[in-house]
């Protein structure tokens, strides 16, 4: 497991971070189709949060695409770098799931975020912001339509309808399973929608959600609640150092 720190220069205030989503957004690649669906690597990322110790832990965990195993699994853990805003949580977790990326002993190949992407109110969400900073092609699959509006898409697994800001198609709400509420799928970079929606009907064929993030999923929480056991360990072993170095400098009658 990786330990990792705030980055230098990392941006503190909700203005730095609006500056950088401006600044990077341009760089953003939407004219690519992306690895073919069923081909390659395929990778999850997610992330758990402990504020209370000011924790972050990141998991990154490769997949086959054709038989969806696991190929290889990385972990990294740091400090929260960025206070919970709406809309910046980019900012928040990419430090940790760059470190767990670059511990992957193998290439990522596609990325799944469970995030957004260009269904973001500024177009920049974290699948977008990951795909610019590493140049990896990069999808965001989320469990709600955060601000954006869509018509319920037919009941049937594969079953899509338009993610809207406005009149801006975004995204696509997509049902993975007959009759369960729908996935919302955007585009991050160098992926095409279309595609986007391929890679997730792959990587559903039991649930709702993509194998990666369930898999991302459970293994960040496993690196969280151990770092934050560790953590506990090494405050209880710092109080009871502090304790006896006190009871021997106590004087004696």
């Amino acid at each position: 497991m990786t330990t990792v720190g705030v980055p230098a220069g990392w941006p503190a205030t909700e203005d730095e971070a609006r500056a950088v989503q401006d600044e990077l957004r341009g760089q953003v690649v939407l004219d690519e189709p992306g690895p073919e669906p069923g081909t390659g690597h395929v990778t999850g990322v997610d992330v758990a949060y402990d504020d209370d110790r000011d924790l972050v832990a990141a998991a990154a965990v490769v997949l086959d695409a054709a038989t969806l195993d696991v190929v290889a699994e990385a972990t990294a853990v740091g400090r929260v770098s960025f206070p919970y805003v709406p809309g910046l949580l980019a900012f928040r977790e990419i430090p940790t799931v760059r470190a767990a990326l670059d511990r992957l002993p193998c290439p990522p190949g596609l990325v799944v975020c469970d995030g957004y992407g260009l269904a973001h109110p500024r177009r920049f969400g974290l699948a977008s912001h990951l795909g610019v900073l590493t140049g990896l092609p990069v999808i965001g699959v989320a469990k709600n339509p955060f601000t954006f509006t869509y018509d319920e898409p037919g009941a049937e697994r594969g079953a899509s309808a338009p993610l809207l800001a406005g009149t801006e198609e975004v995204g696509r709400a997509l049902r993975t399973r007959d009759g369960v509420k729908p996935v919302f799928v955007s585009v991050g970079h160098r992926v095409s929608l279309d595609n986007a929606l391929a890679h997730t009907l792959a990587l559903t064929p039991r649930y709702r959600l993509p194998e990666t993030t369930r898999r991302a999923d459970a293994l960040c929480r496993r690196a969280l609640q151990e770092a934050a056991q560790n953590a506990a360990g090494a405050a209880c072993s710092d109080a009871g150092g502090a304790q006896e170095a006190t009871m021997r400098q106590a004087p004696t009658s």
